[in-house]
């Protein structure tokens, strides 16, 4: 059973799952990042899906690297939720390979990193602890945004910056998929349909 997993394993639970693609890649022959593309075609034989896969690894890869030291609770977090990058939008989802929305994705990212985050936007925000206004992010950040600090309806995880632009992982809305995209650092700032930057969190701090 792998550390954080649940007993008996499930397929269901978060670190199980990654686990267990983990142990198929090694199995198939990519341990250390050798024959990558071989062990994906392994575990579904078409091509395309191979090139999506690491098209969509690529996406992402150089904003991976500047996460936060290995083990810590941000760093396994933030790689975790890119992992899910093209996971449809589902309302209440919270299943890796289904579908998230955006406090799901947020929650279980979270549990895959020990700690225990509730599971609605508003409720995250509130459990804090909040950064004061300004405070430089660091990658595994919770950054929120609604009508205000009381009315908060979507939360991503700060991964970084591609240049000089702050870069998000989220749940975006239905009919979207789980991916990456940019989001202001300044409270109060405009962010999507009317929405306001709020603030960001630090768990586990």
């Amino acid at each position: 059973m792998p550390p954080g997993g649940v007993s008996p394993p499930d397929i269901y639970d978060p670190t199980d799952a990654v686990y267990a693609a983990a142990r198929l890649l090694c199995a198939n022959g990519a341990q250390n990042g050798a024959n990558l593309d071989q062990a994906i075609f392994d575990y579904n034989h078409a091509s395309w899906y191979v090139n999506e896969v690491l098209a969509l690894a690529q996406s992402y890869g150089q904003t991976q690297a500047q996460t936060v030291a290995a083990g810590t609770a941000g760093g396994i977090a933030v790689d975790w939720a890119l992992a899910q990058v093209g996971t449809p939008y589902i309302w209440g989802g919270e299943t890796p390979g289904v579908g998230f929305d955006c406090s799901g994705l947020v929650q279980a990212a979270y549990k895959v990193a020990g700690i225990t985050l509730p599971r609605v936007a508003q409720d995250q925000f509130d459990a804090g602890p909040q950064l004061p206004p300004g405070t430089p992010l660091e990658p595994g950040d919770l950054v929120f945004f609604g009508g205000s600090s009381s009315t908060v309806g979507h939360v991503g995880i700060y991964v970084g910056t591609e240049g000089a632009q702050a870069m998000m992982v989220d749940a975006p809305h239905t009919g979207a998929n789980v991916r990456v995209e940019p989001l202001p650092t300044t409270v109060g700032a405009q962010w999507g349909g009317g929405d306001v930057y709020v603030g960001a969190t630090r768990p586990g701090n």
